[in-house]
């Protein structure tokens, strides 16, 4: 049994739950980076917007940090466009990285810290639990995003709801 604090009638989802949720969008994100090639992952863009890697840095720059303010205490750095070596295994390795950070901070974040107010970055006001969605629902756009590109490109991408 979970570890919590004063569950309530009217809690709806656990810590746990939600990071689950959240890790299962995470591992979805990981597979649609795999199925770019790895040029078009640099390079394909539709209408003026970014390429894929460019909205990986975002969530990378985003999301891991983020959290990490959240229960250090301390401002992050929003940095999006950090150098890199134009290697898919790079993000990936970034990704994964990230992901095994996001389940070391996630332990650290205590049930009754969802409801406190957090500027994160220094800029962005909210709740911990808001912060957490944005952090998941910017993801999700951007892979959005992504699979209009992998269509584009021919490449059928990830069922949307296999998130293990």
């Amino acid at each position: 049994m979970e570890n919590t604090v004063n569950i309530t009638a009217s809690q709806v989802i656990t810590p746990t739950e939600l990071l689950k949720h959240w890790q299962g969008h995470r591992g979805l994100t990981r597979k649609v980076i795999e199925a770019f090639p790895e040029d078009a992952f640099f390079n394909h863009s539709i209408g003026g917007m970014r390429p894929f890697s460019a909205m990986v840095m975002e969530l990378l720059a985003i999301a891991e940090p983020g959290l990490k303010e959240i229960v250090v205490g301390k401002t992050e750095t929003l940095d999006e466009d950090f150098e890199h070596d134009h290697k898919k295994a790079t993000f990936l390795k970034l990704w994964d990285e990230a992901t095994d950070a996001i389940n070391t901070y996630w332990a650290q974040l205590k049930p009754e810290q969802f409801q406190e107010k957090v500027t994160l970055f220094g800029q962005y006001e909210g709740t911990v639990w808001s912060s957490i969605f944005y952090f998941i629902d910017n993801e999700i756009h951007h892979r959005g995003q992504a699979y209009v590109y992998l269509r584009s490109l021919g490449i059928e991408p990830p069922l949307f709801y296999e998130r293990h």
